[in-house]
């Protein structure tokens, strides 16, 4: 049989492409784009981030948020229970000061009654923000920042806090807790610290 030879040459579809679990932002990162929200009077979009950092929930729990959710007795609470929309149980997270005080500001600014989703779309065929549009701001933020858009997602933003807080603590528990993973593989995995933990240790070794 003849054999068949093409001269057409085939490029990997993952060539030039960052690809795995998008980085954690680290903390100058944050201060960062905090910074510039702050600097550009981006009420929204800093009330955004900063609860996207808190709350460590998915883009698609995010962004479904309600005022209702957060807001308790005429004040911001400083801890919140939501339903997670991909495995139906619940998850708790904290509000921090900071992040309070943002997403009050936000939804003063707004508008905003208890029913009302947080962060509504412009787009009259959603009434809260897509888990799209939600990624666009989120590739925004770190290009203005300076950092490489196509390593950071929007799982950059639930990662963040979450990774921080087991470098701190090395709680495992914790921290799948916090992203209400049912098993602690799926924490293991999410947070790539098998590696990092690899990493750091070789990194101490010296030969």
């Amino acid at each position: 049989m003849a054999s068949f030879h093409t001269s057409q040459h085939y490029e990997p579809w993952n060539k030039g492409k960052l690809i795995g679990q998008k980085a954690p932002l680290k903390l100058k990162d944050i201060w960062a784009i905090r910074i510039r929200l702050q600097l550009g009077h981006k009420i929204r979009d800093l009330a955004l981030f900063n609860l996207a950092i808190d709350s460590k929930l998915r883009a698609c729990d995010l962004v479904r948020l309600r005022v209702s959710d957060v807001f308790h007795g005429g004040q911001m609470a400083s801890r919140a229970m939501v339903m997670q929309q991909k495995t139906g149980r619940p998850v708790q997270f904290e509000i921090t000061q900071s992040t309070r005080e943002t997403v009050q500001a936000w939804i003063t600014f707004a508008g905003l009654k208890a029913p009302d989703f947080i962060f509504t779309s412009r787009a009259s065929c959603s009434p809260h923000l897509s888990t799209r549009q939600y990624a666009r701001i989120v590739h925004r933020w770190v290009e203005e920042a300076g950092l490489e858009s196509g390593a950071y997602g929007t799982h950059t933003m639930r990662r963040t806090k979450a990774s921080l807080i087991y470098r701190r603590t090395r709680n495992l528990r914790a921290v799948q807790l916090l992203l209400g993973h049912t098993k602690l593989e799926s924490t293991v995995r999410y947070l790539g610290i098998e590696v990092d933990d690899a990493l750091e240790i070789a990194e101490q070794m010296d030969v």
